[in-house]
């Protein structure tokens, strides 16, 4: 079975990155002068212990990679790129082909269901960062992350199991679950923080912006309440995140921010503030339930991405006025 790893960044970079280092057959598919580093070069792979070189196949686009029927195609990007991406794949892949959504919200599995039979949701907790061509950062050890699969919309089967088992034998906590939307919803409630990272660069560790990310959260939970959305358990969460170590520094530089604070200081000129605080509006609009947090972080992020802003240059106090 051969993995194509669509959008080899921060997490498709690691997840790619430590299949092949532990035997499996990967092609990596990126663009720009990620592409041309990892041709170049290799993937350099760095966490906490140790930093690998690997020459891992690479190919700038799906049909270069001549999708088999056999392949498991891991979707790797941002939400904002995935209906581009799957229907470029649509037109050189078979309708069956297994298509992973290793990706933050819930609507990527609802834009690869429409082209193709095979989709899989994965949960995915790895501190990834992707802020130089060729080179990917892991911060946490022992393990390198975890990563829960299921069938979409729920279910299990013998794939699932088959990608589980070759990501648990490549460093990852990984387990089948047949509900894993609901581990996908409980992520969303901790990605509406994503925005408040990147706008003020505080790590959640000021006052007004742990209470910026509660309210949203808050918000969240009264939009699955209203939408009758079932989410995994918290306490079940807490402690796999545990077991998996806490974030170290990489090449004695401390991880700065999540996926919305990179796409910030890479300057990718977007950010997928739609698919995370955007999903809680719009479930709020969908269901009567008020979601101004959620709202003005959407917006906030949007408008700092189009304008080029750099992660942390607006102030909790700035971010909250007027809804605290």
């Amino acid at each position: 079975m051969r993995y194509l790893i669509y959008g080899a960044g921060a997490i498709g970079g690691a997840i790619g990155g430590r299949l092949f280092q532990h035997g499996h057959d990967v092609v990596l598919i990126a663009r720009g002068d990620h592409l041309s580093a990892l041709q170049s070069t290799g993937l350099v792979l760095k966490d906490p212990e140790m930093t690998v070189q690997l020459m891992i196949p690479t190919a700038p686009t799906a049909e270069a990679a001549s999708p088999r029927d056999d392949d498991v195609v891991v979707l790797a990007t941002k939400t904002q790129h995935s209906e581009t991406l799957l229907a470029d794949l649509a037109t050189v892949a078979p309708s069956g082909i297994a298509v992973v959504c290793a990706q933050n919200g819930v609507e990527n599995e609802r834009l690869a269901l429409r082209r193709f039979e095979q989709v899989y949701g994965m949960r995915v907790i790895l501190a990834g960062t992707h802020l130089e061509p060729g080179v990917v950062e892991i911060a946490t050890g022992p393990s390198s992350g975890i990563l829960d699969i299921g069938r979409y919309p729920s279910g299990t089967d013998e794939l699932a199991e088959t990608v589980a088992a070759d990501l648990r034998g490549s460093g990852f906590d990984a387990q089948v679950t047949p509900t894993v939307m609901a581990h996908k919803y409980l992520k969303l409630m901790s990605n509406v923080a994503n925005a408040i990272e990147a706008a003020c660069g505080t790590r959640l560790d000021h006052p007004v912006a742990r209470e910026l990310a509660r309210a949203a959260r808050a918000e969240a939970e009264a939009c699955y309440e209203a939408a009758g959305i079932e989410v995994a358990d918290q306490n079940e969460e807490s402690e796999r995140r545990r077991r998996r170590g806490l974030t170290q520094a990489v090449s004695g530089t401390v991880r700065l921010g999540g996926s919305s604070w990179q796409s910030l200081q890479r300057g990718t000129g977007n950010i997928e503030a739609d698919w995370l605080n955007g999903e809680i509006v719009l479930l709020g609009r969908l269901h009567q339930v008020p979601t101004p947090v959620n709202a003005r972080l959407q917006a906030v992020a949007n408008r700092m991405a189009r304008q080029g802003a750099e992660p942390g240059s607006m102030t909790a106090e700035e971010l909250a006025a007027g809804l605290l």
